[in-house]
């Protein structure tokens, strides 16, 4: 395969485009590191944007709307996280952008990719295994299997837990 030159639309691969928007869902956890640690040269090689996103999940960010409820401490503090990572990928020179959704995390990345124009969604996984997933839920499995763009799944790595 040869790679031609990028553009500003991504990375031009045997003549089709490669990725030029990219949806990197964060859990505001230590797996985000994995997931940004993937993405930073894979939009550099594709000449991609980022759309950074979080979705709140707690009782007052899934019933936000339904009851006109004011912005939790919640939401501002993800709000704040959003930004500070958009601010450090733009000052290493990427265009990115913030997203704060709130609900159904599944739900809000698969409807993000699509409002947003996203052509590629990666995000970071536990790793828990297939028993965890099948009693805790797997939102990474739920947007695998929704989505109608092609989805990176990276690994976060295990944090040890202190012996007490």
């Amino acid at each position: 395969m040869t790679l031609n030159k990028p553009t500003p639309r991504g990375a031009v691969l045997a003549g089709a485009t490669m990725y030029a928007r990219i949806l990197v869902p964060l859990e505001h956890s230590y797996v985000d590191q994995a997931i940004l640690a993937h993405v930073r040269p894979l939009a550099r090689l594709c000449g991609a944007s980022l759309v950074v996103m979080h979705v709140a999940d707690g009782w007052a960010a899934r019933h936000l709307k339904s009851l006109s409820l004011a912005e939790s401490e919640e939401l501002r503090a993800d709000r704040e996280y959003l930004e500070s990572v958009c601010a450090t990928l733009a000052g290493e020179g990427y265009a990115a952008e913030a997203l704060l959704g709130a609900g159904d995390p599944a739900a809000e990345i698969v409807a993000a990719a699509d409002r947003e124009h996203c052509d590629l969604i990666a995000m970071a996984t536990h790793g828990h295994g297939f028993l965890a997933d099948m009693v805790y839920g797997s939102v990474a499995e739920a947007v695998r299997h929704r989505s109608r763009v092609p989805v990176l799944l990276v690994r976060g790595e295990r944090r040890a837990e202190p012996r007490g």
